[in-house]
């Protein structure tokens, strides 16, 4: 079995009347690429913050490296690497003075530091940039840098805040296979992201709403959780089905997925919803994507709030 190197319990952060994150509790094993995913104001950044150190919970305690991150935080941040939103590059250095820097800061020798900084820059393709501003990189190249600096230290956990954030496709399946190089030497990654598409790259994902983490699972797993199947509806008029499928019994969530509707219902067929919705109009069991289960989840939250 695989060591747990994150261990949070009740982890709870609030801000005055806010609670930015609510009760959470978690497990991430060594080696593993866990996706903390959600929209924006749900809690992921804090979440990570709490994790690193950088704010004191309310309430619940979270271990990483097997170090209490409030009474250890020295030990911690000596086996992890944070990648904020906006990670402090400094514009007017070239790239490699950013690595140099960097790799004062964490105390190491000069040899060390330029043979570390020999790989990263292999690593991240960023050897012809290496005399270039930083100022002067393309968004992506800008994440490539940052990651680079934030492993000069050989952390044993990465956190990563929404690392691709505008950042253009190539670019972003670029940092992908960097993370999973580093992995298989490896590296714990712990990332928040808003893209689904990232979340199914993770080996598991937790699905995060309001400061509540809703479900927690392999992106298959999460697919496969809802007890009610999936049906693609495709028809002229979509409002018009979709208003008419959200009052019909068995259905519990109808959502455009785009040029049809996604409808979860249980106890009724395929046939019974094209009634529902009104002719012209097809309907067909299909298996739901990752956006489709966490919309649903959402959904069933707010209705068990509401109630």
């Amino acid at each position: 079995m695989a060591e747990t190197v994150i261990r949070a319990r009740n982890l709870t952060k609030r801000f005055g009347a806010i609670t930015a994150v609510s009760g959470l509790t978690l497990e991430v094993a060594a080696g593993e690429v866990f996706g903390l995913l959600g929209p924006d104001g749900a809690g992921k950044t804090t979440t990570l913050r709490l994790m690193c150190g950088l704010v004191d919970p309310s309430e619940g305690q979270v271990r990483v490296a097997d170090f209490d991150v409030c009474s250890q935080l020295d030990a911690v941040r000596d086996r992890i690497g944070y990648m904020a939103q906006r990670f402090g590059l400094y514009g007017d250095l070239t790239v490699e003075e950013n690595m140099r820097f960097y790799g004062d800061l964490f105390g190491l020798g000069r040899g060390e530091r330029e043979a570390l900084m020999t790989k990263l820059l292999r690593m991240t393709r960023m050897e012809p940039f290496a005399k270039r501003r930083a100022a002067q990189l393309s968004g992506g190249m800008k994440q490539k840098l940052a990651l680079a600096c934030t492993l000069l230290h050989r952390p044993r956990v990465l956190f990563l805040d929404e690392p691709t954030a505008g950042v253009d496709p190539v670019s972003r399946r670029d940092f992908w296979i960097i993370l999973r190089q580093l992995v298989s030497e490896g590296l714990t990654v712990f990332l928040s992201t808003a893209y689904l598409d990232e979340a199914e790259r993770c080996d598991r994902v937790g699905l995060l709403y309001k400061g509540r983490l809703i479900r927690v699972g392999r992106p298959a797993e999460l697919k496969e959780s809802l007890p009610e199947p999936c049906f693609e509806v495709r028809c002229g008029d979509l409002r018009a089905a979709k208003e008419a499928l959200r009052k019909t019994p068995g259905v519990s969530s109808v959502e455009l997925a785009g040029a049809s509707l996604h409808v979860f219902a249980s106890g009724v067929s395929a046939e019974q919803l094209v009634a529902a919705a009104g002719r012209p109009c097809q309907a067909r069991p299909v298996a739901p994507s990752l956006e489709d289960v966490f919309i649903a989840l959402i959904r069933r939250e707010e209705s068990q709030w509401a109630a």
